[in-house]
Formats: structure tokens, sequence, C-alpha cells
């Protein structure tokens, strides 16, 4: 593979497959979302009562936390994919910055209209601010990566 390839299409083929994904489980109705990250917190709750014998942690707080958790967390990637395409681009490292997190920032607003449409799920202004954060953190984690 030459050096064009993978400096410069590579990265946002990684982009437009991770907007796909983010795409798949926001396409998911609410009841198969919910089933998901239900059985993600069962397992965690039973990984904290075997570390913390005698404790039972509240499932739907904790469902909460991971369902958010992965909003950030998704949205961090995102931030990590993109800045990494553009930092390719030879922009000032602040555009760069400031590109990406519209680009994370735009496609969470995306998302969230899009989630209106599938049975079950809501568009949610809190989630769209977690997932900015989630890409401005990434794009800031990706830059000072870069920057080593």
């Amino acid at each position: 593979m030459n050096s064009t390839i993978r400096r410069k299409i590579l990265p946002w083929t990684l982009v437009i497959l991770w907007m796909a994904l983010i795409f798949f489980f926001s396409h998911q109705p609410g009841t198969e979302s919910n089933e998901l990250s239900s059985g993600i917190t069962r397992s965690i709750a039973e990984v904290i009562k075997w570390i913390t014998p005698g404790t039972s942690p509240n499932q739907g707080t904790l469902n909460y936390i991971i369902r958010k958790g992965a909003h950030f967390s998704i949205y961090l990637v995102l931030g990590l994919l993109v800045t990494n395409g553009l930092l390719y681009t030879n922009k000032p490292k602040l555009k760069v910055i400031l590109l990406t997190l519209l680009i994370c920032v735009l496609y969470a607003i995306s998302d969230e209209i899009h989630q209106l449409f599938i049975s079950g799920r809501s568009g949610q202004i809190t989630d769209v601010l977690i997932d900015s954060t989630g890409g401005l953190v990434g794009t800031l984690l990706m830059s000072a990566i870069r920057r080593k």
C-alpha cells in the first residue's frame, strides 16, 4: 500500500466506517438498544458484586451511566479519527481542532435527529452535549499524541 493511500484515504475510510457504526447503533429501535445496554449493565453489576461482595449497585443509575458513557466514548473515537485525518492536510492545529469539533457536533446533531424517527428512541440535547464533549476530548488527545 503506497503512502498516499495510507496517509489520505485510510484515515477517512475509518471515519466513514465509524460514522456508519454510530448510525447502526442509533438505528436500533428503543427496545433493542435498551436490551443491549441492560445486558452490559447486568454484567458490570455482577463484576461490581464480585469485586465488592455485599454491594448491590442501582441498576437504573448504572444503566444511565453506561448509556451516557457509550455516547461519550463513541464520539471520543470519532474525534480521534477525524483529527487524525485532518492532521495530514497541513492545516494549522487550531483549525484542525475547530474543524474536527464542528464535524463531531454536526454529526451528533444529525444522529439525535435521526433517532427522532426510530421507534422507541428520542433525540436528546444532553446527548449532543455529551457526544460533543467526547469529540473534543478525542480531538485534544489525538493532537497531544501527534505532537509527541
